[in-house]
């Protein structure tokens, strides 16, 4: 018997103490560690044996939820076993012998302080609920700190005992978090990443000259730039200013399947993420189906490539700091009773050069001077962006996307969003990221 006991309390201990069903976990908010902004502003917190989100559906996907019902996400389950208050002896009827008589203080579980800037975060969520769907996140592209990050539409947590029956079977999907999970296809947005390998490569430069007739024939496929439009002779950085599809397309066949394949797996394509909260992996195609129809559609962002926006975010991180991936964090510190542990950024690869990552720079700035991303142009700021618009099957209007970053040449903050089922990403996603922009750059004193 003592051995039995033994065995539970060390080996098995860990399970039974996160099984859903075990009866010490029905009062779950009760001591539970409190999750809060960068300013310390409460984002969840424990009022005896209730859970309180005082920001309601702000940030309620990343949050997360916890409940003796139905259990935990977003950071509430990442952290659960930190936030979760520990007895401070072997035997919980110890505890609950020396709380009786007041032996004893009531154990609590540790803080998480994450990287949340909350007005970064009001302007994003807002400007996001104008559209039914919608995500985006914004980034410190020289840390890979989470400033902030929506999914539209959402839900308050607060109400979820109540709602999960309905929030779960709801086609719109609000528990979802779409700024980690959602897949989409990236459209020109990805035209950052194909032009910067063709550079890395040494295919192109800059100036290499291209022709768009206003369509291309690859095989049995036939692709053209939106609206049919021909974007005629332009160098590199001006069709890639412009968006040209065709243009794109020429230059993955040039860059060959092969190389696209390897390329992408330098820039973390389809691999994990090493993040606080679950991320979606990329969706890439076998190299069985890389055909020169798929492989020309795959340098524009289509065929069967899927991303999520915190993929984009850290494409456009990528540009931003030089050629590093950073790692994303959402975590800044977790302050526990007896110590603290906080977060050092890392980095996750170096796909490309500083050089090669100065020329993209350049071009994305073409975009928001006199491109399809000038929406997202701000008076005195230099913004470097890239929009996508990506096309779906028939009958369905295309997502709409953009990538930017700004100061261009001191970059602080590197904004993605995509908006489902509106339209081109230069008139529904750019004014969004330049509203952001706006806001993120006046937090830290950059406009007046």
């Amino acid at each position: 018997m003592a051995l039995r006991q033994l065995w539970i309390a060390v080996v098995e201990a860990p399970a039974l103490d996160a099984n859903p069903h075990n009866p010490r976990r029905a009062n779950v908010a009760q001591g539970r560690g409190s999750i809060l902004a960068g300013d310390g502003t409460p984002l969840a917190i424990s009022r005896g044996d209730r859970r309180i989100y005082p920001q309601g559906d702000l940030l309620a996907q990343a949050i997360g939820y916890v409940s003796a019902r139905y259990g935990t996400s977003g950071l509430e389950d990442a952290y659960d076993r930190v936030l979760t208050p520990r007895p401070a002896s072997a035997d919980p009827l110890v505890d609950l012998r020396a709380l009786a008589t007041g032996g004893r203080s009531a154990p609590r579980g540790a803080d998480i302080v994450t990287t949340i800037d909350l007005k970064i975060e009001r302007e994003l969520s807002t400007d996001l609920a104008a559209y039914p769907r919608a995500a985006g996140i914004v980034m410190d592209p020289r840390t890979g700190a989470v400033l902030a990050l929506a999914s539209v539409p959402s839900f308050d947590p607060n109400d979820l005992d109540r709602e999960f029956s309905a929030l779960a079977v709801d086609p719109r999907s609000p528990l979802l978090d779409r700024s980690t999970e959602g897949l989409y296809p990236p459209g020109s947005s990805f035209k950052i990443v194909t032009a910067a390998d063709a550079l890395e490569l040494g295919i192109a430069t800059p100036q290499t000259v291209y022709h768009d007739p206003g369509g291309l024939t690859v095989g049995n496929f036939t692709f053209h730039d939106d609206e049919d439009e021909a974007i005629g002779t332009q160098t590199l950085t001006g069709a890639f200013a412009l968006s040209s599809n065709v243009d794109f397309g020429q230059v993955a066949l040039q860059i060959g399947a092969d190389r696209w394949l390897a390329e992408a797996a330098r820039w973390g394509l389809g691999s994990s993420l090493d993040f606080d909260l679950p991320a979606a992996r990329d969706r890439l195609p076998d190299r069985s189906d890389l055909t020169p129809g798929v492989l020309a559609q795959l340098g524009f962002g289509q065929a069967s490539l899927l991303v999520t926006p915190l993929r984009m975010a850290l494409v456009g991180a990528t540009i931003a700091d030089g050629g590093t991936t950073p790692r994303p964090y959402l975590v800044r510190r977790i302050a526990g009773t007896d110590t603290s542990i906080a977060t050092r950024p890392e980095q996750l690869a170096q796909p490309i050069s500083a050089a090669t990552a100065a020329q993209v720079r350049d071009m994305m700035i073409a975009v928001v001077r006199h491109g399809t991303g000038r929406a997202a142009a701000l008076p005195g700021v230099t913004v470097a962006g890239k929009t996508g618009t990506a096309t779906l099957r028939a009958g369905l209007r295309s997502h709409a996307w953009f990538v930017a970053f700004a100061p261009a040449l001191a970059p602080r903050y590197v904004v993605a969003v995509v908006v489902e089922n509106v339209g081109y990403g230069g008139t529904y996603a750019a004014p969004i990221a330049r509203r952001v922009l706006r806001v993120a750059l006046a937090q830290s004193r950059t406009v007046p």
